[in-house]
């Protein structure tokens, strides 16, 4: 851009130009950043000379490859947290490429002038989401994206949102519901961030949905696209466990619950929706290696709160809400149990038993997953009461 220019409000003769100039650079100039996307910052001019795995190593790159480094770049599926995708599937690229005749429409719309340009990553984000979700409709229009939340307009703006990366993986899940991609992941900007090839293991999806079904006996919640955008850590933290699959797909908010005595409070409409997703989580992370799915916590949350009623005094529920839901580690949930065993008939005590000894076999990961759901069933069991 030249000084007080922007990218929306150039004219057809101020394009024209600087294709032109594209055009020229690509002939008679030496591929730098500035016009091949990717490339390293010039050397030879005023740009920052900070560029990664810059070699003295002449590298042949012919015309072809400056223009296609325009298409790929344009390729990149674009999520929240300033990142895009790069997945080499033949399908994903197509179903990609079909989107932009879209965009293009919308870009080209005397009615949508307003609509920022430069967006194709988001749109990619978003269209892939959208085209290979539950919620595809072949005659949609800006009207139904808009109430989809793909694009967000205000009385001077329109623009595209970016898409949560979980709405995406769920989406491609349908697609692919077991398989496993291999995506490239990075940023381009004023500083270019490689976080490099992470696998995505879809089939993930595939548990959360076939879990959620089983608990709530349907579906149709969780193909809602607010629902799964509950689900999945910030890209980056996702990116750093070194795959993205069941352990990354974990609610954000999930973790301060974990960690401390904070529980739902079931106040609010929402919390039941929330209530439903880190449970969905949770029994999915405890059975990821099980055929089975149980939801054996509900029943032992009715059996704590039977413990809470028949207690006296204030001592039960403070035993409850310290050592036993509030219990870090497994030898003081089994001690907190022992506590119980006075206070409880004789067909509880085989159930206390047998989660004494359920409790005894667990990782001290699935331990902490158990107890976090168990204390989210028993307060859901205290608010219906």
């Amino acid at each position: 851009m030249k000084a007080g220019q922007k990218p929306e409000k150039l004219s057809i003769e101020e394009r024209l130009e600087k294709l032109q100039n594209l055009f020229h650079k690509i002939d008679f100039e030496i591929p730098d950043a500035s016009f091949a996307i990717g490339f390293p910052a010039s050397e030879n001019k005023e740009y920052a000379s900070t560029s990664g795995l810059v070699s003295n190593i002449d590298i042949d790159t012919n015309q072809d490859d400056i223009y296609l480094s325009w298409i790929g770049a344009g390729l990149g599926i674009g999520v929240a947290g300033g990142y895009n995708l790069l997945i080499n599937d033949s399908e994903i690229t197509l179903k990609t490429f079909e989107g932009w005749k879209h965009y293009r429409k919308y870009l080209n719309d005397p009615s949508l002038q307003k609509l920022r340009g430069n967006q194709i990553n988001s749109w990619n984000g978003q269209w892939l989401t959208y085209r290979l979700g539950n919620r595809f409709d072949n005659d949609f229009d800006f009207a139904t994206l808009e109430h989809e939340n793909i694009f967000k307009s205000e009385n001077t703006l329109a623009e595209v949102n970016t898409v949560n990366w979980s709405n995406l993986f769920f989406s491609l899940s349908n697609l692919y519901p077991e398989q496993t991609l291999n995506t490239y992941i990075y940023s381009l900007g004023q500083t270019n961030k490689t976080i490099g090839f992470i696998p995505m293991y879809l089939k993930a999806g595939k548990k959360l949905k076939n879990v959620y079904s089983q608990l709530f006996h349907s579906e149709t919640a969780f193909n809602n696209k607010e629902f799964q955008a509950l689900f999945g850590m910030h890209i980056k933290r996702a990116c750093e466990l070194g795959n993205i699959g069941l352990h990354t797909l974990r609610p954000d908010n999930l973790k301060k619950y974990m960690e401390d005595a904070k529980n739902l409070s079931f106040k609010k409409e929402e919390d039941n929706i929330i209530y439903q997703s880190y449970k969905t989580w949770l029994i999915a992370m405890l059975s990821k290696n099980k055929e089975e799915i149980t939801d054996y916590t509900l029943e032992l949350a009715k059996l704590i709160q039977r413990y809470r009623i028949d207690s006296k005094g204030t001592e039960g529920m403070n035993l409850i809400k310290n050592d036993l839901l509030g219990a870090k580690i497994k030898k003081k949930f089994i001690e907190a149990l022992t506590e119980m065993v006075n206070s409880l008939s004789s067909s509880d005590l085989e159930t206390l038993k047998k989660l004494k000894d359920e409790v005894h076999l667990m990782t001290n990961e699935e331990f902490a997953y158990f107890n976090t759901l168990l204390k989210f069933d028993y307060a859901f069991i205290e608010k219906k009461s």
